[in-house]
Protein backbone atom coordinates (compact mmCIF):
# COMPACT_ATOMS: atom_id res chain seq x y z
CA UNK A 1 0.00 0.00 0.00
CA UNK A 2 1.64 3.06 -0.82
CA UNK A 3 1.12 6.83 0.51
CA UNK A 4 2.40 9.50 1.96
CA UNK A 5 1.93 10.31 5.69
CA UNK A 6 -0.30 12.55 6.51
CA UNK A 7 1.14 15.70 6.65
CA UNK A 8 -0.18 16.29 10.09
CA UNK A 9 1.50 13.63 11.76
CA UNK A 10 4.99 14.45 10.05
CA UNK A 11 4.44 18.13 11.35
CA UNK A 12 3.64 16.79 14.83
CA UNK A 13 5.95 14.32 15.00
CA UNK A 14 8.69 16.55 14.11
CA UNK A 15 7.79 19.29 16.71
CA UNK A 16 7.31 16.74 19.67
CA UNK A 17 10.42 14.16 19.16
CA UNK A 18 12.95 16.05 17.16
CA UNK A 19 13.69 15.91 13.12
CA UNK A 20 16.10 13.00 13.83
CA UNK A 21 13.69 10.60 15.75
CA UNK A 22 10.64 11.79 13.86
CA UNK A 23 12.39 11.28 9.95
CA UNK A 24 13.95 7.64 11.28
CA UNK A 25 10.38 6.30 12.17
CA UNK A 26 8.56 8.08 9.21
CA UNK A 27 10.96 6.54 6.65
CA UNK A 28 10.12 3.17 8.58
CA UNK A 29 6.10 4.18 8.05
CA UNK A 30 5.71 2.48 4.75
CA UNK A 31 7.03 -0.73 5.35
CA UNK A 32 4.79 -0.80 8.38
CA UNK A 33 2.01 0.38 6.99
CA UNK A 34 2.36 -2.77 4.03
CA UNK A 35 3.32 -5.78 6.97
CA UNK A 36 1.44 -4.87 10.06
CA UNK A 37 -2.25 -5.11 8.86
CA UNK A 38 -0.74 -7.97 6.93
CA UNK A 39 0.56 -9.93 10.40
CA UNK A 40 -2.16 -8.64 12.34
CA UNK A 41 -5.09 -10.80 9.27
CA UNK A 42 -6.47 -7.65 8.62
CA UNK A 43 -7.62 -6.27 5.53
CA UNK A 44 -6.81 -2.25 4.46
CA UNK A 45 -9.47 -0.16 3.62
CA UNK A 46 -7.96 3.34 3.77
CA UNK A 47 -5.28 5.88 5.64
CA UNK A 48 -7.28 7.89 7.78
CA UNK A 49 -6.80 11.74 6.70
CA UNK A 50 -5.50 14.66 8.28
CA UNK A 51 -5.54 11.53 11.21
CA UNK A 52 -3.79 12.05 14.73
CA UNK A 53 -0.40 14.20 15.55
CA UNK A 54 1.10 10.94 17.54
CA UNK A 55 -0.01 8.06 15.33
CA UNK A 56 -0.81 6.86 11.42
CA UNK A 57 -4.66 4.67 12.04
CA UNK A 58 -6.13 2.68 9.43
CA UNK A 59 -9.57 1.69 8.41
CA UNK A 60 -9.36 -1.94 8.45
CA UNK A 61 -11.36 -4.92 8.42
CA UNK A 62 -10.41 -8.27 10.69
CA UNK A 63 -10.66 -11.98 9.27
CA UNK A 64 -14.58 -12.40 9.75
CA UNK A 65 -14.84 -8.98 7.86
CA UNK A 66 -15.64 -7.07 11.09
CA UNK A 67 -14.73 -3.08 11.03
CA UNK A 68 -11.74 -1.88 12.76
CA UNK A 69 -9.05 0.70 13.12
CA UNK A 70 -5.34 -0.02 13.50
CA UNK A 71 -3.35 2.64 15.09
CA UNK A 72 0.25 2.27 14.13
CA UNK A 73 2.17 4.48 16.57
CA UNK A 74 6.00 5.22 16.95
CA UNK A 75 8.02 3.54 20.19
CA UNK A 76 9.08 6.79 21.53
CA UNK A 77 5.22 7.50 21.27
CA UNK A 78 5.12 4.95 24.55
CA UNK A 79 1.25 3.15 22.44
CA UNK A 80 2.04 0.52 25.67
CA UNK A 81 0.87 3.32 27.97
CA UNK A 82 -1.89 4.01 25.94
CA UNK A 83 -3.22 0.52 25.38
CA UNK A 84 -2.87 -0.42 28.88
CA UNK A 85 -5.34 2.83 29.68
CA UNK A 86 -7.59 1.75 27.05
CA UNK A 87 -7.51 -1.67 28.80
CA UNK A 88 -8.12 -0.48 32.11
CA UNK A 89 -11.28 2.02 30.90
CA UNK A 90 -12.31 -1.11 29.05
CA UNK A 91 -14.34 0.86 26.38
CA UNK A 92 -16.02 2.66 29.54
CA UNK A 93 -15.85 6.17 28.23
CA UNK A 94 -13.36 5.39 25.63
CA UNK A 95 -12.89 3.63 22.15
CA UNK A 96 -12.30 -0.07 23.11
CA UNK A 97 -9.02 -1.99 22.69
CA UNK A 98 -9.87 -5.54 20.71
CA UNK A 99 -6.33 -6.78 20.01
CA UNK A 100 -2.29 -5.54 19.93
CA UNK A 101 -0.79 -5.95 16.63
CA UNK A 102 2.69 -6.34 15.74
CA UNK A 103 5.31 -3.43 16.45
CA UNK A 104 3.23 -2.60 19.03
CA UNK A 105 -0.30 -1.65 17.28
CA UNK A 106 -3.31 -1.35 18.26
CA UNK A 107 -6.19 -2.46 16.83
CA UNK A 108 -9.45 -0.83 18.16
CA UNK A 109 -12.84 -0.97 17.75
CA UNK A 110 -14.42 1.40 14.69
CA UNK A 111 -15.39 4.77 15.42
CA UNK A 112 -16.43 7.49 13.03
CA UNK A 113 -13.29 9.54 12.39
CA UNK A 114 -15.26 12.32 10.34
CA UNK A 115 -17.47 13.48 13.73
CA UNK A 116 -16.30 14.80 16.49
CA UNK A 117 -17.54 16.90 19.31
CA UNK A 118 -15.46 19.96 17.14
CA UNK A 119 -19.00 19.25 14.94
CA UNK A 120 -21.37 19.97 17.70
CA UNK A 121 -22.38 23.61 18.60
CA UNK A 122 -19.71 25.21 21.23
CA UNK A 123 -22.61 24.65 24.71
CA UNK A 124 -23.14 21.29 23.18
CA UNK A 125 -19.72 19.99 22.71
CA UNK A 126 -18.76 21.35 26.13
CA UNK A 127 -21.62 19.73 27.56
CA UNK A 128 -20.48 15.97 25.47
CA UNK A 129 -16.97 16.16 26.51
CA UNK A 130 -18.02 16.91 30.48
CA UNK A 131 -20.18 14.11 30.45
CA UNK A 132 -17.36 11.42 28.74
CA UNK A 133 -14.28 13.15 30.56
CA UNK A 134 -15.87 12.21 33.70
CA UNK A 135 -16.32 8.65 33.11
CA UNK A 136 -11.99 8.48 32.31
CA UNK A 137 -11.23 9.31 36.16
CA UNK A 138 -11.19 6.40 38.05
CA UNK A 139 -8.15 4.42 40.07
CA UNK A 140 -5.22 3.69 38.00
CA UNK A 141 -4.49 -0.15 38.22
CA UNK A 142 -2.17 -1.18 40.35
CA UNK A 143 1.31 -2.13 39.45
CA UNK A 144 0.52 0.87 36.85
CA UNK A 145 3.80 2.28 34.79
CA UNK A 146 2.26 5.34 34.13
CA UNK A 147 4.33 8.93 35.26
CA UNK A 148 3.00 11.43 37.11
CA UNK A 149 1.50 15.42 36.34
CA UNK A 150 4.64 16.79 38.23
CA UNK A 151 6.73 14.67 36.28
CA UNK A 152 5.10 15.38 32.71
CA UNK A 153 5.21 18.98 33.41
CA UNK A 154 8.97 19.17 34.78
CA UNK A 155 10.55 18.91 31.36
CA UNK A 156 7.70 21.38 29.82
CA UNK A 157 8.54 23.97 32.98
CA UNK A 158 11.83 23.96 31.41
CA UNK A 159 10.97 24.75 28.08
CA UNK A 160 8.92 27.49 29.34
CA UNK A 161 11.70 28.67 31.87
CA UNK A 162 13.56 29.61 28.27
CA UNK A 163 11.07 32.37 27.63
CA UNK A 164 11.15 34.13 31.15
CA UNK A 165 13.54 36.76 29.47
CA UNK A 166 10.99 36.80 26.12
CA UNK A 167 9.28 40.45 25.81
CA UNK A 168 6.34 39.06 24.58
CA UNK A 169 5.77 35.34 26.68
CA UNK A 170 8.04 36.93 30.06
CA UNK A 171 5.45 37.76 32.33
CA UNK A 172 2.77 35.09 31.43
CA UNK A 173 5.32 32.43 31.69
CA UNK A 174 6.72 33.57 35.14
CA UNK A 175 2.89 33.67 36.10
CA UNK A 176 2.40 30.24 34.23
CA UNK A 177 5.95 28.75 36.32
CA UNK A 178 4.20 29.90 39.84
CA UNK A 179 0.97 28.76 39.38
CA UNK A 180 2.30 25.20 38.08
CA UNK A 181 4.55 25.13 41.86
CA UNK A 182 1.36 26.05 43.88
CA UNK A 183 -0.39 23.39 42.08
CA UNK A 184 1.81 20.79 42.88
CA UNK A 185 2.30 21.69 46.47
CA UNK A 186 -1.59 21.41 46.89
CA UNK A 187 -2.80 18.49 45.11
CA UNK A 188 -4.04 14.94 46.57
CA UNK A 189 -5.81 13.59 43.87
CA UNK A 190 -3.91 10.56 42.17
CA UNK A 191 -6.57 9.24 39.21
CA UNK A 192 -6.19 8.19 35.71
CA UNK A 193 -6.30 10.91 33.32
CA UNK A 194 -6.47 10.97 29.37
CA UNK A 195 -3.68 12.92 29.75
CA UNK A 196 -4.63 15.16 26.11
CA UNK A 197 -8.28 15.45 26.11
CA UNK A 198 -10.31 17.96 23.75
CA UNK A 199 -12.84 17.42 21.74
CA UNK A 200 -10.70 16.66 18.89
CA UNK A 201 -10.15 13.45 20.61
CA UNK A 202 -13.76 12.45 20.73
CA UNK A 203 -15.60 10.68 18.32
CA UNK A 204 -18.79 9.55 17.28
CA UNK A 205 -19.22 5.96 18.40
CA UNK A 206 -21.99 3.29 17.27
CA UNK A 207 -21.75 2.11 21.28
CA UNK A 208 -21.82 5.06 22.53
CA UNK A 209 -22.93 8.38 21.03
CA UNK A 210 -19.53 9.91 22.10
CA UNK A 211 -15.96 7.98 23.03
CA UNK A 212 -12.56 9.39 23.84
CA UNK A 213 -9.18 8.32 21.91
CA UNK A 214 -5.73 9.15 21.62
CA UNK A 215 -5.43 9.29 25.24
CA UNK A 216 -1.24 10.20 26.71
CA UNK A 217 -2.47 8.44 29.89
CA UNK A 218 -1.11 10.41 33.21
CA UNK A 219 -1.79 10.17 37.01
CA UNK A 220 -2.84 13.02 38.83
CA UNK A 221 -5.60 15.56 39.62
CA UNK A 222 -8.82 16.03 37.73
CA UNK A 223 -8.47 19.94 37.00
CA UNK A 224 -4.87 19.16 34.76
CA UNK A 225 -6.84 16.75 32.43
CA UNK A 226 -9.82 19.66 32.18
CA UNK A 227 -7.53 22.40 31.70
CA UNK A 228 -6.82 21.84 27.77
CA UNK A 229 -10.57 21.60 27.01
CA UNK A 230 -10.86 25.01 28.33
CA UNK A 231 -9.41 27.22 25.75
CA UNK A 232 -11.24 25.23 22.72
CA UNK A 233 -11.97 27.05 19.62
CA UNK A 234 -9.06 29.69 21.06
CA UNK A 235 -9.05 31.77 17.49
CA UNK A 236 -13.10 31.81 18.05
CA UNK A 237 -12.75 33.00 21.23
CA UNK A 238 -10.04 35.86 20.22
CA UNK A 239 -11.81 37.21 17.58
CA UNK A 240 -14.78 38.01 19.77
CA UNK A 241 -14.94 41.13 21.75
CA UNK A 242 -16.78 38.96 24.97
CA UNK A 243 -13.43 36.88 24.67
CA UNK A 244 -11.69 37.36 27.50
CA UNK A 245 -15.48 37.53 29.98
CA UNK A 246 -16.25 34.25 27.68
CA UNK A 247 -12.90 32.50 28.81
CA UNK A 248 -13.26 32.98 32.61
CA UNK A 249 -17.10 31.75 32.31
CA UNK A 250 -15.90 28.80 30.67
CA UNK A 251 -13.24 28.00 33.52
CA UNK A 252 -15.90 28.81 35.83
CA UNK A 253 -18.79 26.65 34.23
CA UNK A 254 -16.74 23.81 33.61
CA UNK A 255 -15.31 23.71 36.98
CA UNK A 256 -18.87 23.51 38.70
CA UNK A 257 -20.47 21.27 36.07
CA UNK A 258 -17.50 18.29 37.24
CA UNK A 259 -17.05 19.76 40.87
CA UNK A 260 -13.50 20.40 40.11
CA UNK A 261 -12.03 23.75 42.35
CA UNK A 262 -12.57 26.93 40.27
CA UNK A 263 -8.47 27.93 40.98
CA UNK A 264 -7.03 24.99 40.39
CA UNK A 265 -8.70 24.44 37.28
CA UNK A 266 -7.38 28.43 36.34
CA UNK A 267 -4.12 27.41 37.31
CA UNK A 268 -3.64 24.68 34.89
CA UNK A 269 -5.39 26.15 32.30
CA UNK A 270 -2.89 28.96 32.39
CA UNK A 271 0.11 26.66 32.66
CA UNK A 272 -1.23 24.32 29.75
CA UNK A 273 -1.74 27.16 27.40
CA UNK A 274 1.67 29.53 28.31
CA UNK A 275 3.36 25.94 27.68
CA UNK A 276 1.77 25.53 24.12
CA UNK A 277 2.37 29.21 23.33
CA UNK A 278 5.62 28.94 24.28
CA UNK A 279 6.03 25.56 22.07
CA UNK A 280 4.13 27.43 19.30
CA UNK A 281 6.64 30.50 19.47
CA UNK A 282 9.37 28.31 19.13
CA UNK A 283 8.33 26.44 16.32
CA UNK A 284 7.62 29.15 14.29
CA UNK A 285 3.47 29.18 14.62
CA UNK A 286 3.34 32.94 15.00
CA UNK A 287 -0.37 33.27 14.65
CA UNK A 288 -1.43 29.94 16.88
CA UNK A 289 1.20 31.63 19.76
CA UNK A 290 -0.56 34.83 19.43
CA UNK A 291 -4.09 33.28 20.10
CA UNK A 292 -2.69 31.08 23.20
CA UNK A 293 -1.00 33.89 25.09
CA UNK A 294 -3.79 36.36 24.50
CA UNK A 295 -6.13 33.85 26.00
CA UNK A 296 -3.66 33.00 28.76
CA UNK A 297 -3.49 36.66 29.69
CA UNK A 298 -7.50 36.73 30.07
CA UNK A 299 -7.45 34.41 32.43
Amino acid sequence: MGFEPPRRLTTALREKYGDAAAADWLGRLPGLAERVPEEAGLTVERVVAPGGRGSLVLLVRDAEGEPAALKIAPPFARPALERDALAHWNGWGAVRLRAEAPEGSLVLERLHPEVSLRSLPEAKALLEAAGTVRKLWVEPPAGHGFGTVADRTAEQASAVERHLSDPVAGGLAAAALAAREELLAGTAEELLLHGDFRQGKVLGGDRAPWLAVGPDPVVGERAYDLARLVRERVEDLVASSAGAPAARRRVNKLADSLDVDRERLRGWTLFRTVESGTRALAGGRRQEAEWLLEFAGWL
